[in-house]
């Protein structure tokens, strides 16, 4: 049997407007395009006036669904659900679209209907506007034609996806608590209980070596190849762990020019051009491989300092983060180069302390490893049941 499909326009009001018997005094919740996640949950909520909002936000009633409109935030699924707010109604962000169901929609389907990656792909081809400016246009929405199972049946692939969804939230939680523990160990016992009796020494100290990639016509694009000997960059390391992302080769006659800028297992990577202050570990499966101008490439004597305690040292320690010229962790930093990185000052804990530290935080990697395979398991069951639950196969 054929789904039953009606459009938007038919089934919900879009962007229904600000009844004129509100009072001025009255205190509705308030809803930046901040306070919404990119999962669709608000973060927070505010609460002002109406004489404060009436005029340059949108106006909406508790159990509406918006919807973020403009790029990137459409493109990055901005759209939630306001049963749960405080308020009868509230004001969001211009840059929200509101739909109000009517009697044939229940808002749970309805949000799950238009915040999935499937509805998000076709809408992005009617977006107009400029390049950095585009907007998902109301005549748009009001056409839309959506799948419209009965009641009952949207109530039960509404309440199978926040199953899903709750899962998949639990996922992501639970590997934000990891990094956050990583983290938490390395000011424990580095930061915390730091010791004045630990050395202050320089980064070059305790380096074997330390060098960019190859500059100017030492290695140009047009030189790369389709297979052969992998070129690192900034990619790879812009998550502040090592990842494979664009793949890039040289011939092995180029890399018999250029062999003294190999990367070896352990070799702590940092990136000085783009975005700088990025920094990651060689890792053990790494195949024959050189870095570019990009990144500055640190060996370590590792009888004085293991490259998790640099990198972790780098990425979070105050002192290293001022002399970096750096408010916080996680900081874009202003500038940065090789003579900065081999002149920065480390206080140095016994290596016995460290190699403590590396057990710990391995450990906790592993079971990040792990927690990032569910995630990612998780997230397309629920891309799948999405989908499965608008072409009736749910």
């Amino acid at each position: 049997m054929s789904l039953r499909t009606a459009r938007l326009d038919d089934i919900c009001e879009i962007n229904p407007g600000m009844p004129k018997s509100l009072d001025d005094s009255e205190i509705g919740s308030f809803l930046s395009m901040a306070a919404v996640s990119e999962g669709g949950r608000i973060n927070f909520e505010e609460e002002r006036p109406v004489a404060a909002v009436k005029k340059g936000y949108t106006y909406f009633e508790r159990g509406d669904v918006l919807l973020a409109k403009i790029t990137p935030c459409f493109e990055n699924g901005k759209a939630t659900r306001t049963a749960a707010l405080g308020r009868p109604f509230g004001f969001g962000s211009t840059e929200f679209h509101v739909l109000r169901a009517a009697n044939e929609v229940l808002p749970d389907y309805l949000f799950y209907r238009i915040w999935n990656s499937s509805f998000r792909e076709f809408a992005a081809k009617n977006m107009t506007g400029s390049a950095g400016q585009k907007r998902v246009p109301v005549d748009f929405l009001r056409r839309l034609e959506i799948p419209l199972p009965p009641l009952g049946e949207q109530r039960r692939i509404a309440a199978i996806l926040d199953k899903a969804d709750a899962l998949r939230r639990k996922r992501k939680r639970t590997i934000e608590l990891l990094d956050s523990l990583t983290q938490s160990i390395f000011r424990r016992s580095f930061v915390e209980r730091h010791s004045s009796k630990w050395p202050v020494h320089s980064v070059e100290s305790v380096a074997l070596d330390a060098r960019t990639g190859p500059f100017g016509s030492q290695l140009l694009r047009s030189e790369f190849v389709d297979q052969g000997i992998s070129v690192l960059g900034i990619d790879n390391v812009v998550t502040n762990e090592f990842r494979w992302g664009e793949r890039r080769y040289i011939s092995e006659e180029k890399y018999a020019q250029l062999h003294r800028y190999t990367v070896s297992p352990g070799d702590v990577l940092i990136t000085i051009m783009g975005t700088c202050g990025r920094c990651a570990i060689v890792p053990d499966d790494i195949p024959i491989a050189i870095n570019t101008k990009h990144l500055c490439c640190i060996t370590l004597d590792k009888e004085k300092c293991l490259p998790e305690f640099l990198q972790a040292t780098f990425l979070q320690h105050p002192d290293v983060l001022q002399q970096l010229g750096v408010q916080a962790k996680g900081a874009v930093m202003p500038g940065l180069n090789m003579r900065i990185i081999k002149s920065l000052t480390i206080s140095l804990p016994p290596i016995n302390l460290q190699m403590t530290f590396v057990k710990e935080i391995l450990s906790l990697k592993a079971m990040l490893m792990s927690s990032r395979i569910a995630e990612t398991t998780t997230a397309s069951l629920f891309s799948s049941l999405q989908s499965r639950g608008f072409s009736n196969q749910l």
